[in-house]
């Protein structure tokens, strides 16, 4: 039997006394990240959230086998955030979808979770009305005209089938349950509320195609307000995507399960913690230009200055030269190179080995803080 088939469905618990340590240890490292991520500036606390974002969508997409542009999507999440990210490559309707779709579960977090959200945020997924060469359903939960909702894997004829959702007769009946639910004041921790409500919603699987994304998506939502913040500096779907196999068991094994849902949430705060414990990594270069930032504080700038050294911060191509500043900030090659100079006298640019043509500057990595 799968879990939506046993009498006391959804009611859905857990063991406080298993979840408690892992619980507390989650949200501990979830307000640390917070709160070192809030230190920063609010530019580098926003290319912190543009990387986050931008990992959030392709990764989410990533776990269902479909591959987005990357600078697509970074462009697209800038655009809508109105950051100045240099040239922004056009993205096409699908990208501008999912990052809709992303964008308002996290950004308006605060606002009700409804029927009509979905449909939106379905229609945002397959602006063709089409997954591939199928006809999606729109501003509707499924049908079953095609026979039920499966999950499987497998070739064809030799399919094994990992999971049957319910019948589209009882989806707005569970729909409606599973909504009221998620926007009750029901007690639970929010984050022990964005497990819950990630199974709850794909067990139901109301749409043709997108469901998980959406479960993800829901996910991402309740954990926005646990964090009573719109700013992503984790993401759960590209830790999912990680450990993508061991996603695809805990669901299966729980899907046919029953009520108690512990391992399932135990799971999902394993991840979370390793996303939040990974998100050091990913974003350790805007950790690395903050810390650049702070050490040169006292040292007199101009904005040319400050542009180029940016740039090089941002993973300039190539060696930084004379005639290369000249261009970046439309100068002339004698301001290019006093403005170099100065940068090289207090320490914060070094001069490569080669000479003549060839002079290029690199930062300095230095031990000792810049001469002021």
């Amino acid at each position: 039997m799968y879990i939506h088939e046993l009498k006391d469905w959804p009611r859905l618990h857990w063991d406080r006394e298993t979840l408690a340590e892992p619980l507390a240890s989650v949200r501990h490292r979830q307000g640390r990240l917070t709160g070192h991520m809030e230190a920063l500036g609010f530019n580098l606390r926003q290319e912190a959230v543009l990387q986050t974002l931008t990992a959030d969508v392709l990764k989410s997409s990533e776990i269902e086998g479909e591959k987005l542009d990357p600078e697509q999507v970074r462009s697209s999440i800038a655009r809508r955030l109105g950051m100045d990210i240099g040239a922004l490559k056009s993205a096409d309707r699908h990208v501008e979808g999912v990052v809709e779709m992303m964008l308002d579960a996290t950004r308006h977090y605060d606002q009700p979770l409804t029927g009509e959200r979905l449909f939106a945020w379905h229609a945002s997924l397959f602006p063709s009305g089409r997954s591939g060469m199928t006809k999606i359903r729109a501003w509707a939960w499924r049908d079953d005209s095609t026979g039920p909702m499966q999950v499987v894997s497998g070739p064809i004829g030799k399919e094994q089938v990992h999971y049957e959702a319910p019948k589209a007769e009882r989806l707005d009946a569970e729909m409606r349950a599973f909504l009221d639910w998620f926007e009750s004041e029901s007690g639970i921790d929010p984050v022990l509320k964005a497990a819950q409500a990630h199974l709850w919603f794909v067990s139901i699987h109301p749409f043709d195609d997108g469901n998980g994304r959406i479960a993800r998506a829901i996910a991402d939502m309740a954990l926005s307000r646990s964090e009573r913040s719109p700013q992503r500096f984790y993401s759960m779907s590209a830790q999912i995507r990680q450990e993508r196999n061991a996603y695809y068991d805990i669901l299966e094994e729980t899907q046919k399960g029953t009520m108690d849902i512990t391992p399932w949430v135990k799971w999902f705060l394993g991840c979370m913690g390793r996303a939040i414990d990974g998100a050091q990594t990913a974003l350790s270069a805007v950790l690395s230009k903050a810390q650049f930032w702070d050490r040169v504080r006292g040292i007199p700038m101009n904005e040319r200055q400050r542009l180029v050294l940016n740039k090089l911060l941002d993973g300039f191509e190539g060696k930084l030269t004379t005639s290369k500043y000249a261009k970046l900030t439309g100068c002339s090659h004698d301001t290019a190179l006093r403005d170099i100079m100065a940068l090289v006298e207090r320490g914060v640019l070094v001069r490569n080995p080669a000479g003549g043509r060839s002079t290029s500057y690199d930062l300095a990595t230095l031990a000792e803080e810049p001469s002021t």
